[in-house]
């Protein structure tokens, strides 16, 4: 049976290279491409792919935090390859948490050898998401949190520290931070999506409330019933701002607070 494969890496030059390797594999159909950790996690969702070559540092959502996304939405992992430019020590740590990795630039021969232990762990007792899972989680405690965002306000540059930070907004690309108190302030962060800034805030304090929205939990000042069983949290800078909850995240407001 042909192996369906997703290609994702945010190098046009390495997917076309993939791309071409894998046109002389027998039973292997490449069924959809992406550039980032975001369409990664939709494609996967999408399309169930059998493998994944995955890049490992990407922009934003590197190839860890898509793993470690599709764990948290409980989506089936499929087999994974990392492709990687890191040296070999840190390549072992990959190679008994994966099916394989590539190190770029790619070559023709471990590019078939990656698809033989594919197929080899075929057998559904042959899983690894146990594995990747405890990586992806050791991984993200080591990984170091940065204690202060960088700001843009009035031509001016801040440093803010995170526990600071009230809510993050994205509108027409633009991504607005603002602070907390009567004295709070607001900037522009210089990160391009929220699933960048989240990755470098701390996870216990910030939470996707809603796709346009990251909020720090400390800086809801109230939670308010909102139309159809929906809510708005106001938060405590200085506009008393009142930031949507998505349906999908109403399940998570009510575990937070206890509603």
């Amino acid at each position: 049976m042909a192996l369906s494969a997703v290609i994702v890496d945010d190098e046009q030059l390495a997917r076309d290279e993939l791309a071409f390797l894998l046109k002389d594999v027998v039973d292997i159909e490449v069924i959809a491409q992406g550039k980032n950790g975001v369409e990664a996690v939709s494609l996967i969702k999408e399309h169930n792919p059998d493998l994944v070559f995955l890049d490992v540092q990407m922009p934003g959502l590197d190839g860890f935090g898509v793993i470690k996304k599709l764990l948290d939405k409980k989506v089936p992992l499929p087999k994974i390859v990392f492709a990687t430019a890191f040296d070999q020590y840190a390549v072992k740590a990959f190679e008994v948490n994966a099916v394989d990795y590539l190190l770029k630039p790619f070559d023709k021969k471990r590019v078939f050898q990656s698809i033989q232990k594919a197929r080899a762990k075929q057998d559904p007792g042959a899983t690894s998401s146990d594995k990747l899972e405890t990586l992806v989680r050791m991984l993200e405690s080591q990984r170091p949190q940065a204690s202060k965002i960088l700001l843009k306000a009035a031509g001016r540059l801040f440093l803010v520290n995170q526990k600071d930070i009230c809510f993050a907004s994205i509108d027409d690309g633009v991504i607005t931070v603002a602070t907390g108190g009567p004295s709070g302030m607001e900037g522009e962060s210089n990160c391009r999506t929220l699933e960048e800034l989240l990755d470098s805030l701390d996870p216990n304090l910030f939470w996707r409330a809603h796709r346009s929205y990251l909020v720090n939990i400390n800086h809801i000042k109230e939670v308010v019933p909102w139309f159809k069983s929906s809510y708005q949290l106001r938060m405590d800078d200085r506009k008393q701002t009142e930031i949507p909850v998505s349906r999908a995240q109403t399940k998570r407001l009510r575990e937070l607070f206890g509603l």
